[in-house]
Protein backbone atom coordinates (compact mmCIF):
# COMPACT_ATOMS: atom_id res chain seq x y z
CA UNK A 1 0.00 0.00 0.00
CA UNK A 2 1.91 2.99 -1.09
CA UNK A 3 1.95 6.45 0.99
CA UNK A 4 -0.39 8.99 -0.78
CA UNK A 5 1.34 11.83 0.11
CA UNK A 6 5.03 13.18 1.67
CA UNK A 7 5.02 13.13 5.21
CA UNK A 8 5.89 16.06 6.96
CA UNK A 9 9.44 15.71 8.61
CA UNK A 10 9.93 15.78 12.38
CA UNK A 11 13.92 16.61 12.00
CA UNK A 12 15.32 18.56 14.90
CA UNK A 13 18.69 20.17 15.34
CA UNK A 14 21.44 18.62 17.19
CA UNK A 15 23.74 20.43 19.75
CA UNK A 16 26.36 21.02 17.24
CA UNK A 17 23.94 22.85 14.80
CA UNK A 18 23.23 19.63 12.60
CA UNK A 19 20.16 18.84 11.04
CA UNK A 20 19.18 15.63 12.80
CA UNK A 21 18.29 12.64 10.36
CA UNK A 22 15.95 10.74 11.17
CA UNK A 23 15.98 6.53 10.51
CA UNK A 24 13.27 4.14 9.69
CA UNK A 25 14.98 0.35 9.74
CA UNK A 26 12.99 -2.60 7.87
CA UNK A 27 14.69 -6.04 9.28
CA UNK A 28 15.79 -6.55 12.89
CA UNK A 29 18.04 -9.69 12.60
CA UNK A 30 21.68 -9.97 12.33
CA UNK A 31 22.78 -7.09 9.96
CA UNK A 32 19.56 -4.63 11.43
CA UNK A 33 20.50 -5.61 14.89
CA UNK A 34 23.86 -4.41 14.81
CA UNK A 35 23.05 -0.92 12.49
CA UNK A 36 20.62 -0.01 15.61
CA UNK A 37 23.67 -0.73 18.04
CA UNK A 38 25.63 1.42 16.24
CA UNK A 39 23.35 4.30 15.68
CA UNK A 40 22.21 4.33 19.66
CA UNK A 41 26.02 3.76 20.96
CA UNK A 42 28.27 5.89 18.26
CA UNK A 43 28.20 9.45 19.41
CA UNK A 44 28.68 12.62 17.12
CA UNK A 45 26.33 11.88 14.67
CA UNK A 46 23.22 13.83 13.52
CA UNK A 47 21.66 10.71 12.88
CA UNK A 48 18.31 8.96 15.24
CA UNK A 49 16.61 6.29 14.96
CA UNK A 50 13.04 6.60 15.29
CA UNK A 51 11.32 3.62 13.78
CA UNK A 52 11.89 -0.17 13.66
CA UNK A 53 9.42 -2.34 10.93
CA UNK A 54 9.86 -6.48 11.47
CA UNK A 55 7.78 -9.42 11.52
CA UNK A 56 6.75 -10.50 15.23
CA UNK A 57 7.84 -7.31 16.59
CA UNK A 58 7.03 -8.41 20.61
CA UNK A 59 9.68 -11.23 20.24
CA UNK A 60 12.35 -8.85 18.26
CA UNK A 61 11.88 -5.53 21.04
CA UNK A 62 15.19 -5.24 22.97
CA UNK A 63 15.52 -2.93 26.34
CA UNK A 64 19.00 -1.59 25.05
CA UNK A 65 17.52 1.00 22.64
CA UNK A 66 15.39 4.15 24.21
CA UNK A 67 11.82 3.63 24.74
CA UNK A 68 11.18 6.39 22.24
CA UNK A 69 11.57 4.01 19.42
CA UNK A 70 8.13 2.69 17.34
CA UNK A 71 8.35 -0.89 16.54
CA UNK A 72 6.08 -2.01 14.07
CA UNK A 73 4.46 -4.43 11.96
CA UNK A 74 3.10 -2.41 9.54
CA UNK A 75 5.11 -0.44 6.61
CA UNK A 76 2.31 2.42 6.33
CA UNK A 77 3.74 3.18 10.17
CA UNK A 78 7.34 3.77 8.63
CA UNK A 79 5.72 5.65 4.89
CA UNK A 80 3.58 8.03 7.40
CA UNK A 81 6.57 9.10 9.47
CA UNK A 82 8.98 11.56 10.00
CA UNK A 83 11.53 9.23 8.82
CA UNK A 84 14.54 10.87 6.55
CA UNK A 85 15.60 7.75 5.26
CA UNK A 86 14.61 4.26 5.46
CA UNK A 87 16.82 1.15 5.75
CA UNK A 88 15.78 -2.28 4.57
CA UNK A 89 18.19 -5.19 5.47
CA UNK A 90 15.72 -7.52 5.42
CA UNK A 91 16.45 -9.82 2.30
CA UNK A 92 14.62 -10.80 -0.41
CA UNK A 93 12.65 -9.79 -3.66
CA UNK A 94 9.16 -9.40 -2.09
CA UNK A 95 7.84 -7.60 -0.63
CA UNK A 96 11.50 -5.77 -0.07
CA UNK A 97 10.98 -4.25 -4.03
CA UNK A 98 7.52 -2.66 -3.40
CA UNK A 99 8.52 -1.57 0.16
CA UNK A 100 11.50 0.23 -1.16
CA UNK A 101 9.60 2.00 -3.93
CA UNK A 102 7.01 3.09 -1.80
CA UNK A 103 9.41 4.95 0.24
CA UNK A 104 11.21 6.51 -2.23
CA UNK A 105 7.61 7.46 -3.47
CA UNK A 106 7.03 9.30 0.07
CA UNK A 107 10.00 11.23 -0.32
CA UNK A 108 12.37 9.23 1.44
CA UNK A 109 15.73 7.73 0.59
CA UNK A 110 16.68 4.20 0.99
CA UNK A 111 19.70 2.32 2.09
CA UNK A 112 19.75 -1.05 1.53
CA UNK A 113 22.51 -4.40 1.52
CA UNK A 114 19.82 -6.35 -0.62
CA UNK A 115 22.45 -8.04 -3.33
CA UNK A 116 20.14 -9.75 -5.14
CA UNK A 117 17.55 -7.05 -5.13
CA UNK A 118 20.31 -4.36 -6.43
CA UNK A 119 21.46 -6.15 -9.17
CA UNK A 120 18.28 -6.70 -11.01
CA UNK A 121 16.17 -3.65 -10.22
CA UNK A 122 19.36 -1.12 -9.45
CA UNK A 123 18.48 1.20 -12.92
CA UNK A 124 14.91 1.28 -12.29
CA UNK A 125 15.57 2.09 -8.57
CA UNK A 126 17.98 4.90 -9.00
CA UNK A 127 15.69 6.12 -11.59
CA UNK A 128 13.20 6.53 -9.20
CA UNK A 129 14.81 7.83 -6.42
CA UNK A 130 16.15 10.82 -8.88
CA UNK A 131 12.29 11.44 -9.79
CA UNK A 132 11.28 11.94 -6.59
CA UNK A 133 14.33 14.01 -5.28
CA UNK A 134 15.98 11.21 -2.93
CA UNK A 135 18.75 8.20 -2.84
CA UNK A 136 19.18 5.22 -2.91
CA UNK A 137 22.87 4.14 -1.38
CA UNK A 138 23.78 -0.10 -1.36
CA UNK A 139 27.31 0.07 -0.79
CA UNK A 140 27.14 -2.55 1.45
CA UNK A 141 25.55 -5.21 -1.03
CA UNK A 142 28.96 -5.72 -2.35
CA UNK A 143 31.68 -7.19 0.05
CA UNK A 144 29.76 -6.25 3.28
CA UNK A 145 32.27 -3.75 5.52
CA UNK A 146 35.02 -3.59 2.46
CA UNK A 147 33.92 0.09 1.20
CA UNK A 148 34.32 -0.60 -2.52
CA UNK A 149 31.27 0.57 -3.55
CA UNK A 150 31.82 4.15 -2.63
CA UNK A 151 35.72 3.58 -3.84
CA UNK A 152 34.51 3.16 -7.63
CA UNK A 153 32.04 5.19 -6.92
CA UNK A 154 33.14 8.20 -5.32
CA UNK A 155 36.97 7.44 -4.68
CA UNK A 156 37.88 6.40 -8.56
CA UNK A 157 35.83 8.79 -10.32
CA UNK A 158 38.09 10.68 -11.98
CA UNK A 159 39.55 7.48 -13.53
CA UNK A 160 38.18 5.34 -16.88
CA UNK A 161 37.81 2.01 -15.27
CA UNK A 162 37.82 -1.33 -17.79
CA UNK A 163 38.58 -4.27 -15.24
CA UNK A 164 37.20 -5.58 -12.10
CA UNK A 165 38.63 -8.93 -10.72
CA UNK A 166 37.71 -10.26 -7.36
CA UNK A 167 36.76 -12.65 -4.83
CA UNK A 168 33.30 -11.63 -3.57
CA UNK A 169 32.24 -14.51 -1.59
CA UNK A 170 33.88 -15.60 1.56
CA UNK A 171 31.79 -18.98 1.94
CA UNK A 172 33.42 -20.67 -1.15
CA UNK A 173 36.93 -18.34 0.05
CA UNK A 174 36.56 -20.56 2.85
CA UNK A 175 35.93 -23.79 1.75
CA UNK A 176 38.58 -23.85 -1.17
CA UNK A 177 41.07 -22.37 1.96
CA UNK A 178 40.03 -25.54 3.80
CA UNK A 179 40.84 -27.73 0.87
CA UNK A 180 43.91 -26.02 0.33
CA UNK A 181 45.79 -26.05 3.94
CA UNK A 182 44.23 -29.34 5.07
CA UNK A 183 44.12 -31.49 2.04
CA UNK A 184 40.25 -32.61 2.63
CA UNK A 185 37.88 -32.94 0.30
CA UNK A 186 35.37 -30.42 -0.81
CA UNK A 187 32.23 -32.41 1.11
CA UNK A 188 34.07 -32.39 4.09
CA UNK A 189 35.18 -28.26 3.84
CA UNK A 190 31.76 -27.43 3.15
CA UNK A 191 29.96 -29.46 5.84
CA UNK A 192 33.02 -27.60 8.25
CA UNK A 193 31.28 -24.26 6.64
CA UNK A 194 28.02 -24.95 7.61
CA UNK A 195 29.13 -25.88 10.96
CA UNK A 196 30.66 -22.49 11.43
CA UNK A 197 27.77 -20.46 10.21
CA UNK A 198 29.34 -19.58 6.83
CA UNK A 199 27.63 -21.65 4.80
CA UNK A 200 23.78 -22.45 4.91
CA UNK A 201 21.90 -25.25 4.45
CA UNK A 202 21.57 -25.36 1.19
CA UNK A 203 24.54 -23.33 -0.47
CA UNK A 204 24.06 -23.90 -4.06
CA UNK A 205 23.72 -19.74 -4.01
CA UNK A 206 27.08 -19.88 -2.68
CA UNK A 207 29.18 -22.81 -4.41
CA UNK A 208 27.41 -22.43 -7.71
CA UNK A 209 28.73 -18.91 -8.13
CA UNK A 210 25.18 -17.42 -7.84
CA UNK A 211 26.02 -14.77 -5.07
CA UNK A 212 29.05 -13.77 -6.58
CA UNK A 213 27.48 -13.01 -9.80
CA UNK A 214 24.74 -10.63 -8.42
CA UNK A 215 27.50 -8.85 -6.47
CA UNK A 216 29.45 -8.64 -9.87
CA UNK A 217 26.90 -7.24 -11.67
CA UNK A 218 26.37 -4.57 -9.11
CA UNK A 219 30.14 -3.72 -9.55
CA UNK A 220 30.37 -3.89 -13.29
CA UNK A 221 27.44 -1.58 -13.19
CA UNK A 222 29.16 1.10 -10.40
CA UNK A 223 32.80 0.62 -12.25
CA UNK A 224 32.51 0.23 -15.27
CA UNK A 225 28.93 1.79 -15.89
CA UNK A 226 27.64 -1.32 -18.00
CA UNK A 227 23.90 -2.61 -17.40
CA UNK A 228 23.91 -5.96 -17.66
CA UNK A 229 21.63 -8.86 -16.00
CA UNK A 230 23.28 -11.21 -13.36
CA UNK A 231 21.71 -14.25 -15.63
CA UNK A 232 24.08 -12.83 -18.54
CA UNK A 233 26.89 -13.44 -16.36
CA UNK A 234 28.03 -17.40 -16.61
CA UNK A 235 28.60 -19.13 -13.42
CA UNK A 236 30.84 -22.38 -12.82
CA UNK A 237 30.44 -24.61 -9.49
CA UNK A 238 33.51 -24.61 -6.88
CA UNK A 239 32.11 -28.06 -6.14
CA UNK A 240 34.07 -30.56 -8.85
CA UNK A 241 37.35 -28.80 -6.96
CA UNK A 242 39.44 -31.61 -5.20
CA UNK A 243 42.86 -31.37 -2.94
CA UNK A 244 44.76 -33.03 -6.11
CA UNK A 245 43.48 -29.94 -7.76
CA UNK A 246 45.71 -27.54 -5.24
CA UNK A 247 48.92 -30.32 -5.31
CA UNK A 248 48.49 -29.40 -9.07
CA UNK A 249 48.51 -25.92 -9.05
CA UNK A 250 51.30 -25.63 -6.57
CA UNK A 251 53.29 -27.41 -8.84
CA UNK A 252 52.52 -24.75 -11.30
CA UNK A 253 53.10 -21.60 -9.03
CA UNK A 254 49.35 -20.83 -8.41
CA UNK A 255 46.61 -21.80 -6.09
CA UNK A 256 42.68 -22.03 -6.58
CA UNK A 257 39.97 -19.46 -5.91
CA UNK A 258 36.63 -18.40 -6.99
CA UNK A 259 37.27 -15.44 -9.39
CA UNK A 260 34.85 -12.62 -10.32
CA UNK A 261 35.81 -10.86 -13.68
CA UNK A 262 34.38 -8.43 -15.62
CA UNK A 263 36.60 -6.76 -18.20
CA UNK A 264 35.03 -4.24 -21.36
CA UNK A 265 36.58 -3.79 -24.15
CA UNK A 266 34.95 -1.86 -27.09
CA UNK A 267 30.81 -3.06 -27.36
CA UNK A 268 31.34 -6.36 -25.36
CA UNK A 269 31.72 -6.97 -21.36
CA UNK A 270 33.86 -10.29 -20.84
CA UNK A 271 32.22 -11.78 -17.47
CA UNK A 272 32.55 -14.69 -15.70
CA UNK A 273 32.36 -16.31 -11.97
CA UNK A 274 34.53 -19.59 -11.90
CA UNK A 275 37.15 -21.35 -10.06
CA UNK A 276 40.47 -20.33 -11.67
CA UNK A 277 43.89 -20.68 -10.74
CA UNK A 278 45.68 -17.76 -10.04
CA UNK A 279 49.80 -17.21 -9.45
CA UNK A 280 50.84 -17.28 -5.77
CA UNK A 281 52.21 -13.53 -5.86
CA UNK A 282 48.31 -12.41 -6.98
CA UNK A 283 47.05 -10.18 -3.97
CA UNK A 284 44.23 -12.76 -5.17
CA UNK A 285 45.94 -15.96 -3.30
CA UNK A 286 46.45 -14.54 -0.30
CA UNK A 287 43.08 -13.77 0.67
CA UNK A 288 42.05 -16.69 3.46
CA UNK A 289 38.74 -17.59 4.79
CA UNK A 290 35.52 -15.86 4.79
CA UNK A 291 37.40 -12.97 3.30
CA UNK A 292 36.63 -10.44 0.16
CA UNK A 293 39.19 -8.65 -2.07
CA UNK A 294 38.01 -6.80 -5.32
CA UNK A 295 40.57 -5.26 -7.62
CA UNK A 296 39.90 -2.36 -9.80
CA UNK A 297 41.67 -1.10 -13.03
CA UNK A 298 41.53 1.99 -15.00
CA UNK A 299 43.59 3.38 -17.61
CA UNK A 300 44.73 6.13 -15.85
CA UNK A 301 45.74 4.77 -11.90
CA UNK A 302 45.98 1.36 -12.83
CA UNK A 303 44.91 -1.35 -10.28
CA UNK A 304 43.85 -0.63 -7.12
CA UNK A 305 42.84 -3.47 -4.31
CA UNK A 306 40.14 -3.10 -1.89
CA UNK A 307 40.14 -5.78 0.98
CA UNK A 308 38.58 -6.75 4.37
CA UNK A 309 36.10 -8.98 5.86
CA UNK A 310 32.94 -9.30 3.10
CA UNK A 311 30.33 -10.70 5.42
CA UNK A 312 28.89 -10.28 8.92
CA UNK A 313 26.57 -8.12 11.42
CA UNK A 314 28.70 -5.94 12.48
CA UNK A 315 31.41 -5.27 8.94
CA UNK A 316 27.61 -5.09 6.69
CA UNK A 317 26.39 -2.73 9.88
CA UNK A 318 29.14 -0.01 9.21
CA UNK A 319 28.66 -0.24 5.55
CA UNK A 320 25.38 0.72 6.08
CA UNK A 321 25.68 3.01 8.65
CA UNK A 322 28.05 4.88 6.29
CA UNK A 323 25.66 5.01 3.89
CA UNK A 324 23.25 6.63 5.76
CA UNK A 325 25.84 9.12 6.81
CA UNK A 326 26.38 9.71 3.37
CA UNK A 327 22.34 10.47 2.34
CA UNK A 328 22.32 12.31 5.73
CA UNK A 329 24.93 14.37 4.29
CA UNK A 330 23.74 15.01 0.66
CA UNK A 331 19.98 16.02 2.81
CA UNK A 332 22.41 18.64 4.09
CA UNK A 333 24.32 20.17 1.54
CA UNK A 334 21.95 19.17 -1.15
CA UNK A 335 24.62 17.57 -3.29
CA UNK A 336 24.29 13.92 -4.40
CA UNK A 337 26.24 12.35 -6.90
CA UNK A 338 25.59 12.93 -10.68
CA UNK A 339 24.43 9.65 -12.65
CA UNK A 340 26.82 8.65 -15.16
CA UNK A 341 25.33 6.93 -18.48
CA UNK A 342 25.15 3.23 -18.23
CA UNK A 343 26.63 1.16 -21.07
CA UNK A 344 24.84 -2.01 -22.83
CA UNK A 345 27.29 -4.03 -23.94
CA UNK A 346 26.98 -7.65 -25.19
CA UNK A 347 28.07 -10.05 -22.42
CA UNK A 348 30.61 -13.00 -23.24
CA UNK A 349 32.46 -15.09 -21.22
CA UNK A 350 35.18 -16.37 -24.33
CA UNK A 351 38.29 -15.08 -22.46
CA UNK A 352 41.61 -16.01 -24.17
CA UNK A 353 43.83 -17.66 -21.43
CA UNK A 354 46.06 -20.48 -20.53
CA UNK A 355 43.90 -23.28 -19.24
CA UNK A 356 43.65 -26.18 -16.84
CA UNK A 357 42.25 -29.34 -17.53
CA UNK A 358 42.75 -32.43 -14.72
CA UNK A 359 41.53 -35.71 -16.07
CA UNK A 360 40.20 -38.78 -14.29
CA UNK A 361 41.02 -41.46 -16.35
CA UNK A 362 40.93 -45.29 -16.28
CA UNK A 363 44.27 -46.19 -17.69
CA UNK A 364 45.47 -47.93 -20.68
CA UNK A 365 48.16 -46.74 -23.49
CA UNK A 366 47.37 -44.21 -26.09
CA UNK A 367 45.32 -41.96 -23.79
CA UNK A 368 47.45 -38.85 -23.80
CA UNK A 369 47.68 -39.27 -27.87
CA UNK A 370 43.96 -39.54 -28.39
CA UNK A 371 43.46 -36.38 -26.49
CA UNK A 372 46.46 -34.50 -28.05
CA UNK A 373 44.33 -35.31 -31.71
CA UNK A 374 41.44 -33.89 -30.48
CA UNK A 375 42.97 -30.47 -29.27
CA UNK A 376 45.29 -30.83 -31.84
CA UNK A 377 42.16 -30.72 -34.59
CA UNK A 378 40.58 -27.93 -32.66
CA UNK A 379 44.34 -25.71 -32.97
CA UNK A 380 44.73 -26.37 -29.41
CA UNK A 381 48.53 -26.26 -27.99
CA UNK A 382 49.57 -28.32 -24.91
CA UNK A 383 51.61 -26.65 -22.59
CA UNK A 384 52.46 -29.23 -20.46
CA UNK A 385 51.05 -32.74 -19.28
CA UNK A 386 51.66 -33.73 -15.19
CA UNK A 387 50.90 -36.66 -13.28
CA UNK A 388 50.69 -37.51 -9.68
CA UNK A 389 52.53 -40.87 -9.13
CA UNK A 390 51.20 -44.00 -7.26
CA UNK A 391 47.58 -43.18 -7.79
CA UNK A 392 45.46 -46.49 -9.03
CA UNK A 393 45.10 -47.46 -12.37
CA UNK A 394 41.64 -47.25 -12.23
CA UNK A 395 41.30 -43.82 -11.07
CA UNK A 396 44.24 -42.03 -11.89
CA UNK A 397 44.73 -37.86 -12.20
CA UNK A 398 47.01 -36.57 -14.59
CA UNK A 399 47.25 -32.60 -15.53
CA UNK A 400 47.43 -31.24 -18.74
CA UNK A 401 48.46 -27.13 -19.35
CA UNK A 402 47.27 -25.92 -22.57
CA UNK A 403 48.91 -22.37 -24.34
CA UNK A 404 46.52 -19.29 -24.73
CA UNK A 405 43.50 -19.86 -26.78
CA UNK A 406 39.96 -18.91 -26.20
CA UNK A 407 37.68 -20.97 -24.01
CA UNK A 408 35.35 -21.27 -26.78
CA UNK A 409 37.70 -23.51 -28.72
CA UNK A 410 38.40 -25.69 -25.25
CA UNK A 411 34.74 -26.32 -24.71
CA UNK A 412 34.23 -27.50 -28.17
CA UNK A 413 37.10 -30.21 -27.48
CA UNK A 414 36.06 -31.49 -24.06
CA UNK A 415 32.12 -32.09 -25.40
CA UNK A 416 34.73 -34.72 -27.81
CA UNK A 417 36.61 -35.64 -25.16
CA UNK A 418 34.42 -36.41 -22.57
CA UNK A 419 32.42 -39.14 -24.42
CA UNK A 420 35.37 -41.19 -24.49
CA UNK A 421 35.29 -44.40 -23.10
CA UNK A 422 38.61 -44.13 -20.52
CA UNK A 423 36.76 -41.01 -19.15
CA UNK A 424 35.67 -41.98 -15.32
CA UNK A 425 34.40 -38.00 -15.04
CA UNK A 426 34.16 -35.25 -16.88
CA UNK A 427 37.03 -33.32 -17.52
CA UNK A 428 37.40 -30.21 -14.69
CA UNK A 429 38.28 -26.99 -16.90
CA UNK A 430 39.60 -23.71 -14.93
CA UNK A 431 41.48 -20.93 -16.61
CA UNK A 432 45.10 -20.31 -15.14
CA UNK A 433 44.75 -16.17 -14.60
CA UNK A 434 48.92 -15.77 -14.81
CA UNK A 435 49.69 -12.35 -15.76
CA UNK A 436 47.36 -10.67 -18.03
CA UNK A 437 43.87 -12.39 -19.52
CA UNK A 438 43.30 -10.92 -22.91
CA UNK A 439 39.89 -9.84 -24.02
CA UNK A 440 40.00 -10.65 -27.46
Amino acid sequence: MKASAKADSTASVTANGMRTCNVALLGFGTVGSSVAKILNERPGTNLRLTHICNRNVARKKVNWLPPDIVWTEKIEDVLSSGADVVVEVMGGLQPTEDWIRWSLEAGKSVVTANKQLISRCGQDLLSLARQHGQEIAFGASVAGGVPVISGLHEGLAGDDLFKICGILNGTCNYILSQIESNGVSFATALREAQKLGFAEADPSEDVDGLDARAKLAILARVGLHCAIEPEATRCRSITPIDSVDFEYAHRLGCTIRQISLAELKGNELFAAVQPALVELTSPLASVEGSQNLVMSTGVYGGETVFGGHGAGGHPTAVAVVSDILAVARSKTTGISSAARPQKSPTVTADFTTKHYLRFIVKDRPGIIANLASILSHGDINIDAVLQKPGCPKSHLPFLITLEECKASRVEEALEQIDRLDFMVQPCLHLPILAGELHAK
